[in-house]
């Protein structure tokens, strides 16, 4: 299947995730830009893996003159990675709120149409860390550090999952790339009168500095999350540190062992199997 060895990575961490259950239909929303037809390209494969049907699901809301042409383009995205392919139409105003609502109900609906249990959409690290920052810039609690959840219930049975909250968007677009589907760019985006749009140029000008910025602000968010609701993830993480520091000689932190490895041994620790994990330079997790 196109890009299957470069995607690879990609796979593996969504399935880790185990979000979806077998035999389920799920809809994948589906604009035609760039990161939803490189979902679209990742479920190609993955689903015969997981074992669930696709759907692609695309809203139209009617406010472009380009509006059709993308919808042409996810008619296109769908024969070819061999999905059906839903539309909805709907009518509402510009504003960034009443958008998204109009957005999510109009899944529901398809995902009722077509005996979806769950709706996925392409939100990326760069998304995730966005929406953290718009929300500390109003002053926000730990809640709103907590960012988008990886799943939450969009309607009564119907649940919305985000399986690309840690992906950055550069693989996500090397994926599309590799996949050979078209896409569309929604000249929206560029609009810096959106809050979210503003934002984005402000984050791509730290890039050079700061090349994985996104994806630090949305780990940030997951441990927040964890932590707040108690997860496992949470106690396993805590164990997992407190295990190093004693183990490793790392005094009283561990400020030099990135984020990765200590996920990387959480990831392993949580599997339940033997593993081996390079923490730094001489210092290995065995289990």
């Amino acid at each position: 299947m196109r890009g299957a060895k470069p995607g690879a990575a990609l796979d593996a961490e969504i399935l880790r995730q185990g979000l979806l259950a077998p035999g389920a239909t799920v809809v994948l929303a589906c604009s035609g830009g760039p990161d939803s037809v490189a979902l679209a390209a990742l479920f190609e494969r993955l689903a015969p893996r997981l074992g669930i049907r696709c759907v692609l699901g695309h809203v139209n809301h009617q406010l472009r003159p380009s509006a059709l042409q993308d919808e042409c383009v996810v008619l296109s995205v769908a024969a070819r990675v061999r999905m059906d392919a839903r539309m909805c139409y709907v009518a509402t105003t510009a504003d960034e709120a009443a958008l998204r609502a109009a957005r999510y109900d109009a899944l529901a609906t398809i995902a009722r149409t077509v005996g979806a249990t769950a709706v996925l959409t392409a939100h990326t690290a760069e998304d995730q860390a966005e929406t953290v920052l718009l929300a500390l810039f109003r002053g926000t609690g730990p809640d709103g550090l907590g960012g988008m959840a990886p799943q939450r219930e969009l309607a009564p049975g119907i649940a919305l999952v985000r399986p690309l909250l840690r992906i950055e968007r550069a693989r996500l677009h090397a994926e599309l790339h590799a996949s050979a589907l078209p896409y569309a760019r929604d000249p929206s985006n560029a609009d810096v009168r959106y809050r979210r749009n503003a934002l984005r140029v402000a984050l791509a000008s730290l890039g050079a500095e700061f090349p994985h910025l996104a994806a630090a602000v949305a780990r940030c968010a997951e441990i927040v999350r964890d932590e707040r609701g108690n997860a496992p993830r949470a106690a396993l993480r805590a164990a997992v540190r407190e295990r190093l520091i004693a183990e490793g000689g790392f005094g009283n932190g561990l400020q030099d062992v990135t984020f990765e490895r200590i996920e990387a041994v959480i990831d392993g620790a949580a599997g339940g199997g033997p593993m081996r994990v390079r923490v730094k330079d001489g210092v290995e997790w065995r289990s």
